[in-house]
């Protein structure tokens, strides 16, 4: 696997200066104030995607969705996006809207790319391409390769998949093994096998980008992504949640009810006693629980969920800090200024001035 690989120096994403402790940090870290001196100059990682007519949009937008994330999770830019088309200006999708690009395919510059990922679909053309191959080959020394629904089909061509595992749209797997028998057809739907990535579907290119991404920046980044992608994985969607606590299955049935609790009585927030007595267990047993499960105690938790959700109203509504405060269960305003400064490291009006500025007006 070349060095680069997804794998910049990323303590521009871990040492920032926040006190939150929970699972919570990962659903507000694209909010959190960074302190740039703390950013290494390191160039973002070049994303090239090849379009082929007919590529799956629901594949692409997906891929793309996760590495644009991943920008507005960090201070500066992670990765840079290539949309790579054929031999016009437009690229027509499996949804028949044409979508423009930044290059033709002969206009690549391949050596100077990172990543290299080929966009295929279900009506996508399966046959040789000399200038895909070129292009491929070109870059196979130094980058990564990847193929998206049966994108991989030119990696193969091209001979950059033998000996590696592939998950390959199931219409197709046959014709791989005929074709390719040096190529290790996976099962799963989507693989990664050192500096080759694949994916079988469009559901699948989303999942696929983000366990490329936390190769390199880690499990914790990868949340923090998932919390602002992810919401709609579960079957209910709450107004202030943690991704990773809502879809485990493993949870015990008081702490379920303990964070049921907490996230019912923001406004009016209850004492931990009360809480434990609810869920019919000492309170000792409720921390060990948020200790082992949610990374904090229940105080803590309790006071990050409501600064989350204080948070939430700054952005998305335009009631007063003072009515925000109260809204969050602070009954003192400079208690609530207090803490929200010492979680966001900015001060809530700075904050929402400084976030809506950085949005682009409708």
């Amino acid at each position: 696997m070349p060095a680069g690989y997804l794998g910049l120096d990323r303590t521009r994403v871990t040492k920032m200066r926040t006190s939150f402790e929970s699972l919570l940090k990962n659903k507000n870290m694209a909010h959190l104030d960074r302190d740039p001196r703390q950013v290494p100059a390191t160039p973002p990682q070049r994303v090239a995607f090849v379009l082929r007519e007919h590529f799956s949009m629901m594949a692409f937008t997906g891929a793309v969705d996760a590495l644009v994330t991943a920008n507005l999770m960090s201070h500066a830019p992670l990765y840079e996006v290539l949309v790579v088309g054929g031999a016009g200006e437009m690229m027509v999708s499996d949804l028949g809207i044409a979508i423009s690009t930044d290059c033709r395919l002969d206009e690549l510059e391949e050596r100077e790319q990172d990543i290299l990922i080929v966009c295929g679909g279900y009506r996508v053309a399966l046959h040789p391409d000399r200038l895909l191959r070129s292009k491929l080959r070109g870059v196979a020394a130094g980058a990564m390769l990847g193929g998206l629904w049966n994108g991989a089909y030119f990696l193969a061509e091209a001979g950059l998949l033998d000996g590696y595992d592939c998950a390959f749209h199931p219409d197709g797997r046959s014709m791989m093994q005929e074709l390719f028998p040096g190529v290790k057809l996976s099962r799963y739907s989507h693989v990664l096998d050192r500096n080759r990535f694949s994916c079988a579907g469009a559901n699948s290119s989303l999942n696929m980008m983000l366990e490329a991404i936390g190769r390199g920046c880690g499990a914790q980044f990868v949340s923090a992504i998932e919390e602002v992608l992810g919401c709609d994985k579960m079957q209910e969607v709450m107004d202030v949640s943690v991704v990773a606590l809502d879809r485990d299955p493993t949870l015990p049935q008081p702490l379920k009810l303990a964070l049921e609790l907490m996230r019912n009585n923001i406004e009016e927030p209850l004492a931990v006693t009360e809480i434990a007595q609810c869920a019919q267990i000492s309170r000792r047993q409720l921390e060990r629980l948020f200790c082992r499960h949610v990374n904090a105690t229940p105080t803590r938790y309790y006071l990050e969920l409501r600064l989350t959700h204080a948070r939430q109203l700054l952005l998305q509504t335009n009631r007063s800090i003072t009515d925000i405060a109260v809204a969050s269960g602070f009954v003192s305003i400079s208690h609530f200024r207090s803490c929200f400064r010492e979680f966001f490291a900015v001060a809530p009006g700075r904050f929402r001035e400084t976030l809506r500025a950085q949005r682009p007006s409708a």
